[in-house]
This record gives structure tokens, sequence and C-alpha cells, in this order.
């Protein structure tokens, strides 16, 4: 038994409603483990009524299975199981649900996903069912992914219209935003923000039209939130910090009503690396803590949390704490199993190699640009220098912060000649992307260049290279791209 047993809790009794919800909903126990982050020895035990489930497990058990709170009342039938503030169907109480961020209503799916793949399965792209997890579902057709997405972006649809083609509408979202990602990997891909807003203010008045007949829309706001955290992103490739950030609170609020733990640590991973651009240590470490209490047994959020506490300390200049997470993120990387693989595939094998030392060659970067360690600079150069060999050519956005990231490791070592050779074949590239991750790096790397070797040769060559490309200010440390925020951490 986890914990006492409360007066007139009856876990056999628990166990039963469990399995009938689970059959329902036509889950094996492994899928729901997966769905909750347990195994599926211990839900099995759950059914057979041998022990009583947390607190915080019956929400996530409730939720997964759409028990519109029906698991939480026979877990404790004297009252409400300990959680936040919920309404009749288990969903948080409150008016702002089903808000979205304001915007125009334009985009078409069949362009959006022009050239790109269609999934004829999930997972996708990372991308799990909605409804069913990582347990394998197909997806429609192209052509009647399309009609079922029209269907939802149609004027007023009713939840009567789209219930009878729900799993299906789900599984069109997912794909269509597979697409999506898949598309942000290459050069000539069309942007798709727009309809991906589209598609996601859509699923919201779904969302919210579904809620009103009494159903919890558990599988409509699981799908909301991964098309904020994309659309959050997509906004960041543009340069607006404001607009994707927008977009990562909403998600966020999303996955914490659908017990989604994946999408909240991915959401609060992406809300981390914007806030990290303030160069303000205190809210990168609140967050990157944050990341690290959704939940402690799934060690692919472990290894995200000590990454980005290791950046987090490295802007406090407090060089054992930053060594001491870049150390826990190996170790709990090294030991990620088949339920992180599946839950997080792009942090396992040579994608998650490139994700760990990319990450952790910029922490070491941070520390040596604010300690002048050169030689902590060198480690960073080897780290990074690791991540670039593992990246995928697709990766243009990626190659390209990783460059200029070598590059400015290089610059901390001492070496600018190194530095400017290295970022020399992407200047013009770089110099003129709105990605705001790629334009930080940038301005990092001209301020450091700029003051500390400004009578160098290439780096007076680099310099009128860049006024040639119209970058104003870029005889100074503080070019148009770069943010001063940036500018004041360099040293």
């Amino acid at each position: 038994m986890n914990g006492s047993v409360r007066p007139g809790a009856s876990w056999a009794e628990f166990g039963h409603g469990l399995r009938s919800w689970r059959r329902r909903s036509g889950l094996t126990q492994r899928q729901l483990g997966l769905a909750v982050g347990y195994h599926h020895s211990q839900i099995s035990r759950l059914e057979a009524g041998l022990r009583e489930p947390p607190p915080g497990l019956v929400h996530r058990l409730d939720a997964a299975l759409g028990a519109g709170g029906e698991l939480a009342a026979l877990a404790d039938p004297c009252g409400p199981a300990p959680g936040p503030a919920r309404g009749p169907r288990g969903l948080p109480t409150g008016p702002d649900l089903f808000a979205v961020p304001p915007g125009t209503e334009t985009g078409d799916a069949r362009a959006a996903w022009d050239g790109m793949p269609w999934p004829a399965a999930l997972p996708a792209e990372g991308l799990a069912c909605p409804l069913h997890g990582c347990s394998g579902c197909a997806t429609p057709d192209r052509d009647a992914a399309a009609d079922l997405l029209a269907r939802l972006t149609a004027p007023a649809p009713r939840d009567v219209e789209l219930a009878s083609v729900e799993t299906e509408l789900l599984h069109a979202l997912t794909g269509f935003l597979a697409c999506v990602i898949r598309g942000a990997l290459h050069l000539t891909a069309l942007d798709g923000t727009a309809t991906t807003e589209r598609l996601l203010r859509a699923t919201v008045r779904w969302a919210d039209a579904v809620d009103a007949t009494g159903r919890a829309p558990y599988g409509q706001l699981r799908i909301a939130a991964q098309y904020a955290q994309v659309a959050g992103r997509l906004r960041m490739r543009r340069g607006q910090s404001s607009v994707g950030m927008a977009w990562f609170g909403h998600g966020l609020r999303w996955a914490d009503a659908a017990h989604d733990t994946p999408a909240r640590a991915t959401l609060l991973s992406d809300i981390c690396a914007l806030v990290r651009l303030d160069d303000d240590p205190g809210p990168t470490l609140g967050y990157a803590e944050a990341i690290g209490a959704v939940d402690t047994r799934r060690r692919w959020i472990a290894t995200l949390s000590h990454l980005y506490q290791a950046r987090g300390h490295a802007l406090r200049h407090d060089a054992d704490a930053c060594r001491r997470h870049i150390a826990s993120a190996r170790r709990a990387f090294a030991r990620l199993g088949r339920d992180d693989a599946l839950e997080a595939p792009w942090l396992t094998g040579a994608e998650g190699e490139m994700r760990v030392e990319s990450a952790v060659g910029g922490a070491l970067r941070d520390l040596a640009a604010a300690t002048g360690d050169r030689t902590t600079a060198r480690r960073a150069v080897e780290a990074v220098a690791r991540s670039r060999a593992r990246l995928s050519p697709l990766m243009r956005d990626t190659h390209l912060l990783l460059t200029l990231r070598l590059a400015d490791g290089w610059a901390c070592a001492g070496d600018p000649e190194a530095a400017v050779a290295l970022v020399s074949p992407v200047l013009g590239e770089a110099a003129g992307t709105d990605e705001l991750l790629v334009r930080a790096e940038l301005g990092g790397l001209h301020a450091r260049l700029v003051r500390d070797w400004p009578d160098v040769p290439r780096v007076a060559e680099y310099r009128e290279r860049l006024l040639d490309l119209g970058v104003r200010g870029a005889g100074r440390g503080l070019p148009e791209f770069a943010s001063p925020a940036r500018h004041v951490r360099t040293r």
C-alpha cells in the first residue's frame, strides 16, 4: 500500500472502476501506464485493488480515461482528492480556459503541407495520438484529412457535427502538425504559421463546444497544447517573442487542464529558453527547476531540467553548480529507457546526443564568457563540435545556431581568427534571419569580436562584410541583430 488507507476508501472498488474505464477507452494496461507515467505492473496492482493510488495519479488516470471525476470519487468517497479546483467534468474552473490570443483567421492546410510526406500512422515527428498516446494509430489519408480540417474550420461548427468523426479529426490534426514540424526542417518549406494558428483556434472552439455538452474535451485540449507549442516556436522563428510567449502560456494552461505531463515539461522548456535570452539567472533557474518538478520519475524530464539549470547557473557565474548539473544531465540521459524514447524520441539516439551536447556547450560557453576561463571555453568548443557532427543536414536553423555557438566558443577561448573562419560561410544567412535564438548567438559573438579584437585583420574584414550586407551598427558592439541583454552578458 502506498500511504495510509483513508476511512471509507475501497481500493477493490476503485480497481474495478479503473479496469472498467480502461477497457471502455480501448487501452491496454501498458498504454495507460505510458499515458500517466507509471509502469504497467502498477496499473495491474491498482486494478486488482492491491494498493492505494497516490492522489496525483488519481487525477491523471481520471483525465487520461475521460472519467469526469468518477475515479477521483471512488478514491475518496468522503470528499474530493487533493488537487486544483475543478468543475463537474474534472476540468479546472475559470472563464479563461477556452480563450486564445487575438489574431486573424487565415491559412489553408493543403498549401501548408504541400510537398511534405503525410504520416500514415502516429506517433509521427514525436507527436502521439491525443486519445491513445503512443499506442499506434492510423491517420486518415491526405485528402480525407483535408476534408476533416475544413469541417473543423467551417463557420460555427457544432459539436454534434464533429462528434461522429472525433477520433479521425484528432488524428488529422496530429498528422497536419507533424507535417508542419517536418516542414520546419526544410529551407524551402512554407511557413505554416497562419494555418497552424487557424486550426488551433478552431480546436479550442471545438473543445469549448464539447465542454458545453457535458463531456470533458481532454483530447482536444491535448492537441491544442501541442499546437500552441508549435505556434510559439514558429513565432520565435519570425523574431516575435511576445506572441510566442503568449502561445506558450496558453498551451501550458491547456496541458495542465488535460494533465498532459510531457506537454507541460516541453512547454516549460520553451518558456525557459525565451526567458534565458534576458540573461537573468533568477527566472531562468526558476523555470528550469519547474521543468524537473513536473515529474521526478521521468528521466527525460530530469535531463531537460538539469541542462537548463546548468545554463542558469552559468549566468550566475556559479561554475561548480553549472558543472554539477551538466554531470547530472549526462547521467540521466545515459539512463533513458524505452518509455522515455516513446514520449520524447527527439531526446534519444543521435538526435538526443546532439541536443544534449548543444545545451552542454551552450552552458560552458556562457560560463566561459562570464568568467573569462579559456579552459572552459575549449570544453565548450568540444561539446558544440560533437553536437554539430550529429546534426541532420535538414535542420538548417540548428546548423546556423551551432555554427555561431562554436565560433563564439573559439572567441571565448582566445582565437578570433578561428571564430571568423567558422562564421564567414554562414554570415549572410545568419545576419538575415529573424529566428530569436540564432540572432542572440550572432549578437553575442559580434559583441565579443568587435570589443576584444577590433584590430585583428580578419575581424576587420568580418565587420566590413556585415556593413556590406547592410547591417546597421555592424562597426560597433551592438548591431541591429543583437539584443541589449546579450551585449550586457558578454565580456
